[in-house]
């Protein structure tokens, strides 16, 4: 998946305008973009939206309210009756607050018939200082995980920062390595890395370059907050013909060549390295 994009849960308006967005996947959202006196009125207009999709469209994720919050598993009592196929988990602090969730989706999978693991989980890692911390120390793995996003804008608050950077898409070197820990805490748990949202929704070509940026990184995809967004997203990871080319003919290459190192294509060396990096890309093409 190259896209997900936010839905407010308690606007029925752009619940139903989602699915034309061309997303890969909507994150219906019962945390930060409902007020707290609406997160009831959220929680089961969620559910119902849930019961009602034909599931041909974009994957179905729901991000459910933070640990601390003291609403999370009511979130997760009530949605998970409708089967999403994902739960956003913001504000997650290492391999601890991870496997605690699945453990609660153990259960809930287990109470309405769904098959066990069925369930996958993207977190936002990177929302305090704590989460940069943890993630750094021991990347959070799971089997249900599909990717780690990093979050900027509750990380500002977490440091007191009156900004992320001098300029938008200029970041200050604290948000860099969030950005950097995240990448590299996702490779290292064989899941894709999921780049920000990029709050400033008529700057099109700034988030086209934000983009283009995460993506030379490794970055696999982006969460979009608008959706007019997604179309860029789209346009930026998915590899171009130019490069699934390239990423073939260096599989064919080793592969015609069993037992060789180092090869040459196009007048240039090839190593274990690019066969890596040609089988990724190929990979994102089924995302």
């Amino acid at each position: 998946m190259r896209s997900f994009l936010f839905v407010p849960a308690d606007s029925e308006r752009k619940l139903a305008k989602g699915p034309a967005s061309g997303a890969d996947a909507l994150i219906l959202d019962l945390e930060d973009s409902v007020a707290a006196d609406r997160k009831p009125v959220a929680r089961d207009m969620a559910l119902a939206y849930l019961k009602a999709s034909d599931r041909r469209g974009p994957r179905l994720y729901v991000r459910v309210n933070a640990l601390d919050t003291g609403l999370t598993l009511g979130d997760l009592a009530t949605v998970m009756q409708g089967k999403p196929d994902g739960i956003v988990f913001p504000k997650c602090v290492g391999q601890a607050d991870l496997d605690k969730l699945a453990t609660w989706l153990d259960a809930l999978e287990a109470r309405e018939g769904i098959a066990a693991g069925a369930t996958r989980i993207l977190t936002i890692a990177t929302e305090s200082a704590a989460a940069v911390l943890a993630l750094a120390a021991q990347p959070a793995r799971h089997a249900r995980l599909v990717g780690h996003s990093w979050g900027g804008e509750d990380l500002m608050a977490d440091l007191g920062a009156l900004a992320k950077g001098p300029a938008p898409g200029q970041y200050d070197d604290t948000f860099k390595l969030a950005r950097t820990v995240n990448l590299m805490a996702s490779v290292a748990a064989g899941v894709v890395a999921y780049d920000t949202v990029y709050p400033d929704i008529r700057n099109v070509e700034g988030l086209r370059a934000e983009s283009r940026d995460a993506r030379r990184m490794g970055y696999g995809g982006k969460i979009a907050i608008h959706p007019d967004q997604v179309a860029i997203i789209h346009e930026v990871f998915t590899p171009s013909d130019t490069e699934v080319d390239w990423a073939k003919r260096v599989v064919a290459t080793f592969a015609n060549n069993p037992g060789s190192g180092v090869l040459t294509l196009d007048g240039k060396m090839l190593d274990r390295p690019h066969l890596v990096l040609a089988e990724r890309l190929l990979a994102r093409l089924g995302g």
